[in-house]
């Protein structure tokens, strides 16, 4: 299954009404109704009960939705009960600490979808990695199961076990790992190299996010609508590199069929990896 065409994916606290109501007018490709961190334990109940209505409701506009799960399996279990459905068609893992963990939850998944007549592979993955424990596993999960879509570290609590400042120095060599083990997996890679919960400073966030998407990275999470525009802007392909990409092809075409390789292009030459730049550029146009 290839790769989805995702830049910005924008968390709900799933039994929150005042941001379930206009979550799917902020323009987000993704809604992430949370049921983990944002949900207090004696309100996981709840938030399970809103699920449907909510996914309804933040879907109308065309956004995919997601849920994320929590981790320990007493209540990742239910929470896949209650978020399996046609509405919902991504289930975000937190915590993930290796392949066998993304397989043990593809089978309850599996099941579930089985009971209510959804096809199966309905239900994509996302994973997030938050542990140093897990972090010689990235390949391994990136590629445990059809299932993956996309994966990320989770720059807050990694920063947290590694006691550690959240930020561009500190997070650097993991984000580039998930990157290429994203990439060697043909999934997505989430994320940036940067404090993820920081938005009072939204130019630096700009910039954070412009450094991370030429160092590989496909599309990001947030927890502000101020951000979604920004992660769209700068994850998304702008117009002049779209028409550049679609030109760069046209030209490369062009010279093949007369017979050459390589064919220059306003002022620099153009090969097949060149090429092969501009096409995944122009997939990523939505």
């Amino acid at each position: 299954m290839p790769a989805p065409n995702w830049r910005s994916l924008l968390f709900v606290p799933a039994s929150a009404e005042k941001f379930v109501a206009r979550a799917h007018t902020r323009g987000a490709d993704v809604i992430i109704l949370d049921l983990e961190d944002s949900i207090p334990p004696e309100g996981k109940d709840a938030a399970r009960a809103a699920l449907p209505a909510a996914a309804k409701r933040v879907g109308q506009a065309g956004a995919d939705v997601c849920v994320r799960i929590n981790r320990p399996l007493e209540m990742s279990i239910p929470d896949i009960a209650a978020a399996v459905m046609p509405e919902v068609s991504v289930l975000m893992l937190p915590k993930v600490m290796g392949a066998e963990h993304v397989k043990l939850l593809s089978e309850v998944v599996a099941v579930r979808e089985a009971a209510l007549g959804l096809p199966v592979g309905h239900t994509r993955f996302i994973g997030v990695v938050e542990t140093p424990q897990a972090l010689p596993n990235l390949v391994a999960i990136a590629g445990a199961d059809p299932r993956m879509a996309g994966l990320g570290v989770g720059s807050e609590d990694l920063s947290t076990e590694l006691e550690a400042v959240p930020g561009a120095d500190s997070l650097y060599v993991f984000g580039m790992m998930c990157v290429a083990a994203a990439r060697g997996a043909g999934i997505l890679p989430m994320g940036s190299i940067g404090a993820f919960a920081d938005f009072s400073d939204l130019e630096a966030y700009r910039q954070s996010l412009r450094r991370s998407r030429r160092l590989g990275f496909g599309c990001a999470s947030c927890i502000h609508p101020a951000q979604v525009p920004i992660i769209n802007e700068e994850y998304g392909p702008a117009p002049a590199e779209v028409d550049r990409a679609r030109r760069l092809i046209a030209a490369f075409e062009a010279a093949l069929a007369g017979g050459q390789g390589a064919v220059a292009f306003e002022g620099a030459m153009i090969d097949l990896p060149v090429v092969e730049r501009a096409r995944r550029l122009l997939a990523r146009v939505r």
